[in-house]
């Protein structure tokens, strides 16, 4: 089995997606999962006014509505987290009318975010700007699971194919969640189902940005990455792509091998390896 076919195994990907059967299995994976913890009452994530948000965002509600019409009292807790005010809010404002989440709360991470830094400071720790941007990562997370451990819920995370194969994420930031209901997806196919789903048009054909770094602001992922989506989806659909894509694709994949993993020990270092 060559690099590319294993890739495609380990992350699950499929060339083709059929997106009624796909929604509903994801909707169904949600469900399933709260209904198996008597204990859990809602899913909380933090919506940024991208494609991958909004989608998991308004499947989670879908899946709690479904859950409450049954008999349920579940809620979907939709959390903007800007840090200072966000240049695409309006996006974000958008996102959150698609998904008409149960409930919505605004929590602005930069005060923590500098009362962190400034602590580090104190003791000789300075962050560069790319640093700076985990750390804003990290305290969206932590935010979310306090939200989540105050409602008896679980965090979504965001990540699926087209992500999880570069490693584009924070580690234990937007890395860190209970459960991935987009995981297998690539951007193309997370895509046609935010279409048939009626998302506004802008929301899923908006650029890819991270944004987490001040110095170069709005920063699309294709370009801090080095490859373009479509490449990537091209990839994990086991097509052809240039060897130049090829190359790139697989030593992002190569490199942040420790992402996709649980903390290692000295009895699974192996796992690493091979």
């Amino acid at each position: 089995m060559n690099l590319q076919a294993r890739i495609i195994q380990e992350l699950n990907a499929r060339p083709s997606i059929d997106v009624k059967q796909e929604t509903r299995a994801i909707v169904d994976f949600m469900k399933d999962y709260l209904k198996s913890y008597p204990f859990l009452k809602s899913m909380t994530l933090g919506i940024s006014g991208g494609q991958d948000s909004t989608l998991a965002g308004k499947l989670a509600q879908m899946a709690v509505d479904e859950l409450n019409a049954e008999g349920g009292n579940y809620e979907f807790i939709a959390i903007r987290l800007p840090y200072g005010i966000q240049k695409d809010e309006q996006d974000c404002q958008d996102a959150l009318d698609f998904i008409n989440a149960s409930r919505e709360l605004t929590v602005n991470i930069k005060p923590s975010v500098e009362a962190s830094l400034q602590a580090l400071k104190e003791e000789g720790i300075i962050l560069t700007d790319f640093q700076k941007g985990n750390e804003k990562a990290r305290e969206r997370m932590k935010v979310q699971y306090s939200v989540a451990a105050a409602n008896s819920g679980i965090v979504l995370g965001t990540d699926h194919a087209a992500e999880s194969i570069t490693g584009f994420y924070t580690k234990y930031g937007d890395g860190g969640a209970d459960i991935l209901p987009l995981a297998g997806l690539n951007k193309r196919q997370g895509r046609e189902i935010l279409k048939a789903l009626g998302c506004p048009e802008h929301l899923y054909n908006k650029k890819p940005t991270a944004d987490l770094e001040e110095d170069k602001p709005q920063l699309p992922d294709e370009v801090a990455l080095g490859v373009t989506y479509d490449a990537i989806d091209d990839y994990l659909e086991g097509k052809a792509v240039s060897e130049h894509d090829k190359e790139v694709i697989e030593g992002h994949f190569l490199k942040t091998q420790h992402k996709r993993m649980m903390p290692l020990n000295r009895y699974n270092l192996n796992e690493l390896i091979r």
